[in-house]
C-alpha cells in the first residue's frame, strides 16, 4: 500500500497485541491499535511470563522491568491435594541456565508494564472489528461504528474469539476443556507460601495453584471436572469452591477462604484444535487468535509475546511484507503447535478422576530422573533464535 515506512494494523489490545505494538516499533515500523473495549481495564487475574518471553524481548531490547511488576519464580512444587510433596522441579535452575527468570505476575500489573513501553503507539478503544477485504494491495479492516483502519499488513491479535479469525477460518471449532476454572488474586501470608512460590496441587479430577504474584499477593487457581453446560455457566458462590477442596492442604483452603467472593472469577477451559494456516495475503494472526490452549502450561501469554517479536523481525528482514507474515508462520508453526499438543496433554494427566491412573501418574513424577525434569523444562523455555535485525 504505502511507499513510505511500514505500517500495521493491529486488531486487539491484549497481551499479544500490545507487545505486537511494541516490537514492530522497536524495529521501525509504523503501528496502529484498534481494541474493541472501551478502557484498557484488564481482567482481576494473573498469568506467566517465562524466560522463553523475556529473552524473546531481549533480542530487541525489550526490558519490561518485570522485576517492579510481578515476582520471579524461586520455587516450583507439585504436590497432592493434602499437601504431601510429589517433587520438585529445577524450574528456577533451567530460568538461571537459560539467561533470565519467569515471572508471575498479575494481569493488570503486566499492561502496565506493557502500555509503558508503547506510550508512542496509537491505541483507538471502542473499535469492534467486523472484517476484511480480500487485497494483495495492502490491508484494510472495517469496524462496527463506520472506521475504517488501513496499513501494508494487518495482524489478529485479538484473543479466542477474534474477529479476523473468525473471517479466516472460523470460530465453530472452540473445544471444551471439561472443567471449570476458579480465579482470584488475594494479599495473602502462610508458613508454605514462602517469596518467589509457586505451587500445584493434584486430587481427583481436579486441580489448584497457588503462586506468589509480588507485593505479597497471591493468585490462585482451582480447577474442578465438569461438563460443558455446568462450566460454562456455573453460577456457584465460594462455599462451594470451599466443599470442592475440603480435607486439601491449609493454604489452599485459607487463599480461598480469605478471598472476597465478588473476587472470584469463573471460566471454562477452552482450546481450539491447531490452526495450520494463519493467515491469506497481508493478513495474519498471533497469540491466542492463532493458537489458543489451555493452561496448563503456563506459556499462552509468553508464546505470544514470542509470536511478536517473531512477527517483528520477519517483517523488517523481508523485502515484501506478505512474504514477512508467511516467513513467520512458518518459523511459529511447529513450536506452537507442540504447546498446545502438551498443553491439552498435561491438563488431561492432572484432571484424572481414576485412583489407579493417579497414582501411577503422581509414581512416575516422584521417580522421573533429574535431567529428564531438566529436559522438559528447557524445552519450553527455550526461546528459538531469530535472526538478528536493526533496531531503531
Amino acid at each position: 500500500m504505502s511507499r513510505g515506512p511500514l505500517k500495521a494494523i493491529v486488531v486487539g489490545a491484549g497481551i499479544g497485541g500490545l507487545t505486537t505494538a511494541i516490537a514492530l516499533r522497536r524495529v521501525g515500523i509504523e503501528v496502529e491499535v484498534y481494541e474493541r473495549a472501551t478502557e484498557l481495564r484488564a481482567m482481576g487475574s494473573a498469568l506467566s511470563v517465562m524466560t522463553n518471553a523475556v529473552n524473546a524481548l531481549a533480542s530487541l531490547g525489550i526490558d519490561l522491568h518485570l522485576e517492579k511488576y510481578g515476582r520471579r519464580i524461586e520455587l516450583f512444587q507439585i504436590r497432592t491435594g493434602s499437601g504431601q510433596l510429589i517433587k520438585t522441579r529445577p524450574f528456577p535452575d533451567v530460568c538461571r541456565d537459560l539467561g533470565a527468570p519467569s515471572f508471575c505476575i498479575g494481569r493488570p500489573d503486566l499492561q502496565q508494564a506493557l502500555l509503558a513501553q508503547a506510550d508512542d503507539c496509537r491505541i483507538e478503544l471502542g473499535a469492534t472489528a467486523t472484517g476484511f477485504p480480500h487485497s494483495d494491495a495492502g490491508a484494510e479492516v472495517v469496524f462496527d461504528d463506520g472506521r475504517v483502519a488501513r496499513g501494508d499488513v494487518l495482524i489478529g491479535a485479538d484473543g479466542f474469539h477474534s474477529a479476523v479469525r473468525g473471517q479466516l477460518a472460523g470460530l465453530d471449532d472452540a473445544r471444551d476443556g471439561g472443567y471449570v476454572c476458579w480465579l482470584g488474586i488475594v494479599p495473602f501470608a502462610h508458613s508454605r507460601f514462602t517469596g518467589g512460590y509457586v505451587g500445584h496441587y493434584w486430587g481427583s479430577g481436579q486441580r489448584f495453584g497457588l503462586i506468589d504474584i509480588g507485593h505479597g499477593r497471591a493468585y490462585w487457581w482451582g480447577t474442578k471436572n465438569m461438563p460443558a453446560q455446568d462450566s460454562h455457566h456455573w453460577r456457584g458462590g465460594k462455599e462451594e469452591i470451599l466443599r470442592a477442596y475440603a480435607g486439601w492442604a491449609d493454604e489452599v483452603r485459607e487463599v480461598i477462604r480469605v478471598t472476597p467472593e465478588e473476587d472470584i472469577l469463573a471460566v471454562p477451559a477452552q482450546d481450539r484444535p491447531f490452526l495450520e494456516r494463519w493467515g491469506r495475503g497481508p493478513v495474519t494472526l498471533l497469540g491466542y487468535a492463532a493458537h489458543p490452549m489451555l493452561t496448563s502450561l503456563g506459556q499462552g501469554a509468553a508464546v505470544a509475546m514470542e509470536d511478536a517479536v517473531v512477527l517483528a523481525t520477519c517483517l523488517k528482514a523481508a523485502g515484501d511484507p506478505v512474504q514477512g507474515l508467511r516467513r513467520y508462520e512458518d518459523l511459529r508453526r511447529e513450536r506452537t503447535r507442540l504447546l498446545v499438543t502438551a498443553s491439552r496433554a498435561a491438563s488431561d494427566a492432572q484432571h484424572l478422576e481414576n485412583p489407579w491412573r493417579r497414582t501411577l501418574r503422581d509414581l512416575r513424577l516422584r521417580c522421573a530422573p533429574r535431567r529428564r525434569l531438566v529436559a522438559e523444562d528447557t524445552a519450553a523455555l527455550a526461546f528459538p533464535p531469530v535472526p538478528a535485525v536493526d533496531l531503531v
